[in-house]
């Protein structure tokens, strides 16, 4: 029998995965930081770990996007004067299946990223089908730290995370949009002045950190409904 991937979340901060665990395996990367629990909505992103909702932007303003820093309601709901979005999320089959449903005015652009920071241990590595084109492949092997903290889009809606014998897979499906895979790689040349380690792999809606820098087709865009929905399978 295989054993299941499971999740879970806390709603009342930003809706934030706090664990995908197999077995006695985590998945996910934490870091400390008291300032996490306290944080409200327009703060400056703080980084401890799991995964972030990011939405309508990684980088530039809001920090992170706007879903974050805010309270979800028990339903898995979270809302803004822009948008609505509902997620939920089934385990099924062994794997954790994440649905979305976003309401907003028809051509709001977006970028939206499940912002997944993993606990790997040295020598995992990224893999992609097919290699992505204008990326160094070494930059998808996560070795000794090495001072250098690297951010790249990968134009891939599947990759496979091989860490050892365990591997997880992300899948993403969003028909209409622009789908990537967002990698910070980061061997401890982030922050300055303490750096640490964090390996980001982000299943992504759009394909630009930034809401601001995105050109025409390098966003997400609600159509003429006012709906869009998307799926992130996770197994």
């Amino acid at each position: 029998m295989v054993t299941p991937l499971l999740s879970t979340v806390d709603l009342l901060h930003g809706g934030r995965w706090t664990s995908l665990r197999r077995g006695e395996r985590e998945w996910l990367w934490h870091r400390a930081d008291p300032a996490r629990a306290l944080v409200r909505p327009g703060q400056a992103f703080v980084d401890a770990g799991g995964l972030e909702e990011c939405i309508p932007t990684v980088r530039g303003r809001p920090d992170h996007g706007d879903a974050w820093s805010r309270p979800w309601r028990p339903d898995g709901v979270v809302g803004t004067a822009d948008f609505t979005l509902r997620r939920t999320i089934r385990h099924t089959g062994g794997a954790v299946v994440a649905d979305y449903h976003l309401a907003a005015a028809p051509g709001w652009r977006f970028i939206w990223a499940a912002h997944a920071l993993l606990e790997l241990a040295v020598g995992a590595r990224l893999v992609t089908p097919p290699p992505p084109r204008g990326v160094d492949p070494a930059l998808l092997e996560f070795g000794p730290d090495d001072g250098t903290a690297v951010g790249v889009i990968l134009d891939c809606p599947a990759v496979r995370v091989l860490d050892g014998p365990e591997t997880l897979a992300f899948h993403l499906e969003a028909p209409g949009q622009p789908v990537s895979t967002a990698l910070w790689r980061n061997l401890g040349g982030f922050p300055q002045p303490d750096p640490y380690r964090s390996i980001g792999v982000e299943p992504m809606l759009g394909k630009a950190f930034d809401l601001h820098d995105a050109g025409p087709d390098e966003a997400a865009v609600v159509p003429p409904s006012g709906e869009c929905s998307w799926r992130l399978t996770l197994s």
